[in-house]
């Protein structure tokens, strides 16, 4: 953006007097969700009118690209998936900069610069971006510009904006270059200079040698607020206050178009069809048990289930997460097909090319959106509808906007200005594109736009709560049904599992049988993804503590199983203490697995249960541990024990914002109390047994 007061005039031109060659940078990104590779793109849009070619390649194209022998400067925006492990699509990667066999000056000559991106619920926190710059430094390469660390939990806007503008001061210092650019305004006769190796940037769509920028069209222009009869007293998402509604607004650039799309008559059966998924083997599976592990008026409705995997190739360990390959809601889509004019095309083909005069370098056909699908396979299995919109999808849709009032809301929500009512309006409250079509009636997007901006819908993941050894040829998982009551909608893949198992929860409930022949039940679509962090010790004698509240507990239900068959076959052996931390609200309505649990401290396979009941109210007046944390600081000396004499394992499960952290906290309070050290000693310590693959996070936001 220029750092001058910026001009809003019916006639401007822009004449560039002298012009540099375009200076070349390496961009690379590992993405899961593709919030990495549309962080990466945007880059690569921009860098243009900053005077930069952004060689742009996804991290699993090493035939694409060589770093022993890259010269230019080395941007990577990678995010980091599963617990702390590299997007799939950086795995490659990441093993062959980490062989052993590299010579230590191997990337002596690279100058690079890594935006990382994570959520801070999980322990390892951009892992992989973490761990790709370790080891590029290693390798002796030297970095041009500072690590970026975006944070799911605040906003990863409100670190990526700012890099990225960072970014282009940096990259002239590696590459410094003048660029003189005269301004003139028709109307009134003024002329501004700006210098590229200035603390002023001019930020253009083009640069040529001699350049004219006739006219800035109205739509380009945020509108500038008009007197109104009624100012809402509070802002909302389709209604700003002051002093927002009276601002000048720094509007991003609209960011190039990219696809055209046609419809061709169907030639498949949609049955025949399936959904692009995952790199990992895909297994559609019966569900062959439903069952309801929560009383009716608990607050939140879990449910078991169980898979029939017998006839599979599939294999696990407790701790091992699998994925789940789910629906859009068929409603949502249908609702989605008729606010954007289309229900009359749901059963044709979708073509998809890209437009030949297209301005978005590396444009390329989004590999989540197949060839020959109908469109209502597309938005059914393929594309993310409940998305939170990124602000240039926003302001994409802002050019498809009539009504002035929704337009100016609209450019209000990606601009800078309005960054603390897009956090509150679209990031927190989970809007999506659905949401943002029913606020604003005169909007009317072509589909393009949300095939350009909608992310692929991505399979949502669970805990094993099984053993292959207690359950041979079955898989169990856990789940809330999460529920979005503003909305008055569940989450994507809970609500239709929900509905997908509803018979098979009737028949529990009436205790009818259904016939054993496999065909008969329900089926989906699931794959593996090993955990090679999350798993029982080797050594059966090391003694364990696990911390799982809630659905948390589930992978311990798995550990649990499988010791137990373990102690039944190996009798003489010896195993270590096992500790359990469950907790929930109430004693008599969402207790999961209770009885298993007994069973487990019965035959010894459990040393120690410690449940606590968060809104149960006191016994005989005395106050109870509400908590995981509570109970861990009443048990502090044995856990001391366990950790530091007989150097046990702490694994942990549940909720990543509130209860991982409490946790820790309370792992360092007792520590500090038992070690006579300081909280920086119990910090240290703690970073010792995560290095040691002894204090382990499965934690989710």
């Amino acid at each position: 953006m220029l750092s001058l007061p910026i001009l809003y005039c019916k006639r401007t031109s822009v004449i560039v007097k002298k012009c540099c060659k375009m200076k070349r940078f390496l961009l690379l990104y590992g993405s899961q969700s593709g919030q990495a590779q549309s962080i990466a793109e945007s880059i690569c849009q921009q860098a243009h009118g900053y005077g930069y070619f952004a060689d742009l390649h996804c991290l699993s194209e090493t035939d694409k690209y060589n770093l022993k022998n890259e010269n230019d400067p080395l941007v990577i925006v990678v995010s980091t998936t599963g617990v702390g492990d590299p997007p799939d699509n950086a795995i490659k990667f990441v093993k062959e900069i980490k062989l052993q066999n590299l010579p230590a000056d191997c990337f002596a000559h690279l100058r690079y610069a890594v935006l990382a991106l994570g959520d801070s619920g999980y322990s390892m926190f951009c892992n992989c971006g973490k761990t790709i710059d370790k080891r590029l430094q290693e390798l002796g390469a030297q970095h041009f510009y500072d690590t970026g660390l975006a944070d799911e939990v605040t906003g990863s806007e409100a670190v990526v904006d700012p890099w990225i503008c960072g970014l282009w001061e940096a990259l002239k210092k590696e590459n410094a270059s003048e660029v003189c650019i005269s301004l003139t305004n028709g109307n009134e006769n003024c002329d501004i200079k700006v210098v590229a190796n200035d603390e002023n940037v001019l930020k253009l769509s083009d640069i040529n040698t001699e350049l004219q920028l006739l006219t800035l069209a109205e739509t380009e222009q945020p509108l500038q607020n008009k007197e109104v009869d009624k100012q809402p007293s509070e802002p909302s998402l389709t209604a700003s206050v002051s002093p927002l509604s009276q601002s000048a607004l720094s509007v991003p650039s609209l960011p190039p178009a990219y696809l055209e799309v046609n419809f061709v008559e169907n030639t498949f059966q949609e049955s025949e069809l399936h959904p692009v998924t995952s790199d990992n083997a895909v297994f559609q599976v019966p569900v062959t048990k439903a069952r309801e592990i929560t009383r009716a008026d608990a607050v939140k409705t879990a449910l078991l289930l169980e898979l029939d995997i017998s006839e599979t190739s599939i294999s696990y360990q407790p701790g091992d997460t699998f994925s789940v390959v789910c629906p859009n809601s068929a409603c949502e889509v249908e609702e989605l097909l008729e606010r954007l004019r289309l229900t009359d095309k749901r059963d044709l083909c979708v073509s998809l090319q890209l437009k030949k005069d297209t301005k978005k370098r590396g444009a390329q056909v989004p590999l989540h959106v197949p060839k020959d699908n109908t469109l209502h396979f597309l938005l059914t299995w393929c594309l993310e509808i409940r998305a939170i919109p990124k602000k240039a999808f926003l302001r994409a849709l802002v050019e498809h906007t009539t009504i002035a009032s929704e337009k100016r809301r609209l450019q209000e929500l990606c601009s800078k200005e309005g960054a603390s009512d897009f956090n509150a309006y679209i990031r927190d409250c989970n809007t999506c594109v659905l949401d943002l079509l029913r606020a604003f009636p005169s909007c009317q997007p072509p589909l393009s736009i949300l095939l350009e901006h909608l992310p692929k819908l991505q399979a949502r993941s669970y805990s094993a709560a099984s053993s292959t050894l207690y359950h041979p040829g079955k898989l169990h998982f856990v789940f809330n049904i999460v529920e979005f009551p503003w909305f008055s909608r569940k989450g994507v893949c809970t609500g239709w599992l929900q509905e997908l198992v509803t018979p098979l929860l009737q028949n529990e409930k009436t205790e009818a049988r259904i016939e054993t022949n496999l065909t008969l039940f329900p089926k989906m679509s699931i794959f593996v993804r090993e955990s090679h962090a999350f798993r029982l010790p080797e050594d059966h004698s090391v003694p364990i503590v696990m911390v799982g509240p809630g659905t948390g507990v589930a992978p311990f239900i798995g550990f649990l199983q499988h010791r137990e068959e373990l102690r039944k076959q190996m009798k003489d052996s010896k195993f270590g203490e096992t500790w359990l931390f469950f907790g929930c609200r109430h004693h008599d309505r969402d207790y999961f697995f209770r009885e298993d649990l007994e069973r487990f401290v019965e035959n010894g396979t459990l040393n120690q249960l410690k449940v606590c009941f968060s809104r149960d109210l006191p016994v005989d007046g005395q106050i109870q541990p509400k908590y995981v944390q509570d109970n861990i600081v009443l048990c502090s000396e044995d856990i001391i024990r366990i950790l530091t004499v007989e150097r046990g394992h702490i694994y942990i499960c549940g909720d990543g914002k509130n209860m991982a952290k409490d946790v820790r906290s309370a792992f360092i309070e007792i520590f500090v109390k038992h070690c006579k050290g300081d909280q920086l000693d119990a910090m240290n310590f703690l970073a010792k047994l995560k290095s040691e693959g002894r204090y382990l996070e499965d934690v989710w936001s």
